[in-house]
C-alpha cells in the first residue's frame, strides 16, 4: 500500500529537483530495498514516505556526487539536499505527480508511449509488464522507456503543471494517455488476464488522482465517469461459458450499481463546469446506454444526438458508425444504413471490424441476405477474439440462411 501510494508521489518530487526521472527511480528503487531490511527489523516508521524519501535522498545525493566534481557541483548538491532535508521533516510532502504527468505526455514525448511511461513513473509497473499489457517485447518496452526518459533530462522538459493557456490542450494529452491505458485493459473482456485487468484499473486511479488534483476541470470528471460507466458492466460482458454478449443483450442485475451512481454524480459535476467536449459526451452514451436498468430501454435517440455532438468534435468516422447503429435503434435500420453509406470511401474502415459487423446486422434486418451474409464474413475474418468471432457465425447462420 505505501509503494502504490507513495511510489509516483516521491518520484515526481526528486525529479522535480533534478530533471532526471531515471535517476529519481534508481534511487527511490535503493531506498525500498534499504527498507525491506530496516521495517522487518526495527518496524514501520511513523512517518513511511519521510523515511523513504530520506533514503531517497541520500541515494540520489551519492549518486550525483560520482557524476559531479568542482565547487560549483559541491554548492549544488548541498543545497538539493537542505531543501529535501527540509521537506523530508515534514509529514506533507508536495504531491507533484500530475507535474510528472504532464511531463510523460509532453509534445516532445512519442505519443505512443506515454501511457506506458505513466504507468512506470507514477505506478511502480516494470517495462515486462506493461510490455506484456501492451503486446511489445519487453527488451522494446524497455528501450522505449528509457529513451523517453533521456528525452525528458535532455530537452530539459519542466515538471511543471502548464499555465491556464496551454493547460487544456496539455490536459488533453493526459487524459488520452490515462484512458489508453484503460481501454488496454478493457480488452481483456473476461478480466482473466490479471495483467491487463490491472491497467483498467490502475486506469481509473490514475483518472481518481487527476479529478482529485483538477476538481474544476469537466474533462477529468468526463473520463473518470466514462471508464466507471464501463467498468461497471465487466461482469456481464461475457456468458457462463464465456461467450460474448452484447450490450443490448446484458443482464442489467450484473452491472454494478453503486460504479454507475458514482459516474453519474461525475457527470452531473462535469456538466456544470462548462466547455462539454469528448469525454464527457462518451459518458453521456454510456449513461443513455445504462438508463435501460431503470427503464427496460436505452435511450437511442439521446444516443443518436449524443453521437451526432461527437462527430462534431472528432470528426472520426468510427464515431459516425455508432451513430448509424443509434440511428437504426431510434428511427430504423434504412436510416443506420444510409449514415453508413455515406462512409464509402473510407480506406482505413475496409479493415475495421466493427463497420463490417454493424453493416451485416443492418443489410440483414433490410432483408438483404447476400449482402449481409458477405458483410458478416468480412467481420468474421477480421476479429481476433473467438468468443466474438463465435457470436458474429451464429448471427450470420441465423440471419442469412441460403444465403450463406
Amino acid at each position: 500500500m505505501v509503494a502504490r501510494q507513495s511510489y509516483g508521489k516521491l518520484v515526481a518530487f526528486l525529479a522535480a529537483r533534478t530533471g532526471d526521472v531515471a535517476g529519481a527511480e534508481d534511487a527511490l528503487s535503493e531506498a525500498f530495498a534499504s527498507a525491506l531490511d530496516d521495517w522487518s527489523v526495527n518496524g514501520v516508521p511513523r512517518t513511511p514516505e519521510a523515511w523513504l524519501l530520506t533514503a531517497a535522498r541520500r541515494k540520489l545525493i551519492d549518486a550525483g556526487r560520482r557524476r559531479r566534481s568542482g565547487d560549483d557541483a559541491a554548492d549544488h548538491l548541498r543545497l538539493m539536499a537542505d531543501e529535501m532535508e527540509a521537506v523530508a521533516n515534514e509529514t506533507d510532502i508536495p504531491d507533484r505527480r500530475l507535474a510528472l504527468m504532464f511531463a510523460c505526455a509532453h509534445p516532445a514525448i512519442d505519443q505512443g508511449i506515454r501511457a506506458p511511461l505513466i504507468l512506470q513513473t507514477i505506478l511502480g509497473f516494470d517495462a515486462a509488464t506493461i510490455a506484456s499489457a501492451f503486446l511489445v517485447a519487453p527488451q522494446t518496452m524497455a528501450q522505449r522507456l528509457v529513451r523517453a526518459k533521456s528525452k525528458i533530462r535532455e530537452a530539459r522538459i519542466p515538471l511543471r503543471i502548464p499555465e491556464h493557456g496551454e493547460l487544456r490542450e496539455r490536459l488533453d494529452t493526459v487524459l488520452e494517455a490515462i484512458y489508453a491505458a484503460f481501454a488496454e485493459g478493457w480488452t481483456d473482456p473476461g478480466g482473466t488476464e490479471s495483467r491487463r485487468r490491472n491497467l483498467a484499473s490502475e486506469g481509473i486511479w490514475l483518472g481518481r488522482l487527476v479529478a482529485s488534483l483538477l476538481p474544476d476541470e469537466p474533462e477529468a470528471l468526463g473520463l473518470l465517469a466514462l471508464m466507471l460507466y464501463a467498468e461497471s458492466r465487466r461482469a456481464a460482458r461475457r456468458g457462463a461459458e464465456g461467450d460474448y454478449v452484447p450490450l443490448g443483450q446484458q443482464d442489467t442485475a450484473l452491472w454494478d450499481v453503486p460504479m454507475i451512481e458514482e459516474a453519474e454524480a461525475l457527470l452531473r459535476r462535469a456538466s456544470v463546469g462548462g466547455d462539454t467536449g469528448r469525454y464527457q459526451l462518451e459518458a453521456a452514451v454510456q449513461s443513455a446506454h445504462l438508463v435501460r436498468r431503470l427503464s427496460g430501454r436505452a435511450d437511442w435517440a439521446a444516443i443518436e444526438r449524443l453521437y451526432e455532438l461527437l462527430f462534431e468534435i472528432t470528426h472520426s468516422p468510427v464515431v459516425m458508425i455508432n451513430r448509424a447503429v443509434a440511428a437504426a435503434e431510434s428511427r430504423g435500420a434504412e436510416a443506420g444504413l444510409a449514415l453508413l453509406d455515406g462512409l464509402d470511401g473510407e480506406k482505413a474502415l475496409a479493415e475495421y471490424q466493427p463497420y463490417w459487423a454493424a453493416r451485416a446486422d443492418l443489410l440483414s434486418r433490410l432483408n438483404r441476405r447476400a449482402e449481409a451474409s458477405e458483410a458478416y464474413q468480412r467481420a468474421i475474418g477480421l476479429e481476433t477474439d473467438p468468443a466474438v468471432r463465435r457470436f458474429l457465425q451464429e448471427r450470420r447462420g441465423a440471419r442469412c440462411g441460403k444465403a450463406n
